[in-house]
């Protein structure tokens, strides 16, 4: 029987069927180091690794048992594909079945700092309220501002969607190459073009070296001061520093993360920060879609087994 390592305890359903099929070990000691990751190349048929697991070039370089890496999550970016594909290791990720639910917490981010949601929820339970009052945590509308998306692949388009049709939001956005949308949205000429337009800033790239610190300094003091900024793509996309001087010095108005530049570490400074709405990584966190991306990704280690092509191979 192959022998398979899930690198995360995932939704039972999905981890009763894989052990009727593969010999199956589940680490649950937390993301796997480079080294961690080499070792488990050389002892397991196939892996399904996550966000966090270090699958460097390095861990590449050894014994190689492993054939697939069925990857839990529709980002990558800690896998070096091109060194798995060299070393003859498959990569599969897990597209479309998050999109919705990644999108909500984009709103969910938005809504929260426009409205200082964070603030006035840490003061109700620290019993700092004093009740209504005219000109108390008072926020910013959003209903018929100017929404600018950064990236407009699956999660970019569902996030336009909801803010055109659920708050009559104009569209504009920035991506790599000419995109046509089903939703009206705007494609403007450059970045730092979204940046000046836009009332929100939306963040849904991929993460990866074409897209570090794609959101510095320069980019961010293209922002209205009045103007929020939301991230839900990758941490490495944002230089975090610059972020968060930007924040300090009321240079914007406000932030909504859910993914940092070192992930789980969050930076004492942002922590201080009262405008930021501060998420621990929750874009697909479902019951519905970390099952199905725990599915997918086992399905695309099915198909390896019984030698089909996986369905959303990546290399």
């Amino acid at each position: 029987m192959l022998k398979l390592l899930i690198t995360r305890p995932i939704a039972e359903p999905v981890l009763d069927q894989a052990r009727t099929l593969f010999d199956v070990t589940i680490h649950d000691g937390g993301a796997l180091s480079s080294q961690d990751c080499a070792l488990a190349l050389a002892k397991y048929d196939a892996i399904l690794p996550t966000l966090g697991d270090e699958f460097s070039a390095a861990a590449f370089a050894g014994d190689m048992r492993c054939k697939i890496l069925g990857n839990f999550g529709v980002g990558y970016n800690h896998i070096d594909a091109k060194a798995a594909a060299t070393a003859g290791v498959i990569v599969t990720n897990t597209p479309d079945v998050l999109t919705d639910a990644t999108a909500d917490v984009a709103l969910t981010l938005l809504l929260a700092t426009a409205r200082r949601a964070g603030e006035g929820e840490r003061m109700v339970r620290d019993g700092r309220w004093g009740g209504f009052g005219p000109k108390n945590l008072l926020g910013t509308h959003v209903t018929g501002k100017t929404l600018g998306i950064i990236g407009m692949g699956r999660i970019g388009q569902a996030i336009a969607a909801r803010g055109h049709f659920g708050f009559g939001m104009d569209v504009v956005f920035h991506n790599r190459s000419p995109k046509q949308t089903e939703v009206p949205a705007r494609q403007l000429g450059s970045l730092h073009d979204v940046m000046k337009a836009a009332d929100f800033v939306v963040v849904a790239t991929p993460g990866g070296a074409e897209t570090t610190k794609l959101i510095n300094s320069e980019a961010l003091a293209q922002m209205k001061p009045s103007a929020i900024f939301i991230n839900i793509s990758r941490g490495e996309v944002v230089d975090e520093e610059a972020l968060i001087d930007a924040l300090e010095e009321g240079r914007i108005a406000g932030a909504g993360l859910d993914v940092y530049e070192k992930e789980p570490f969050v930076p004492p400074r942002l922590l201080a920060l009262e405008n930021c709405v501060l998420l621990p990584h929750l874009g697909s966190a479902t019951v519905e879609t970390r099952q199905a991306m725990g599915q997918m990704a086992l399905d695309n280690i099915i198909a390896w087994s019984e030698d089909r092509d996986p369905p959303q191979r990546v290399n």
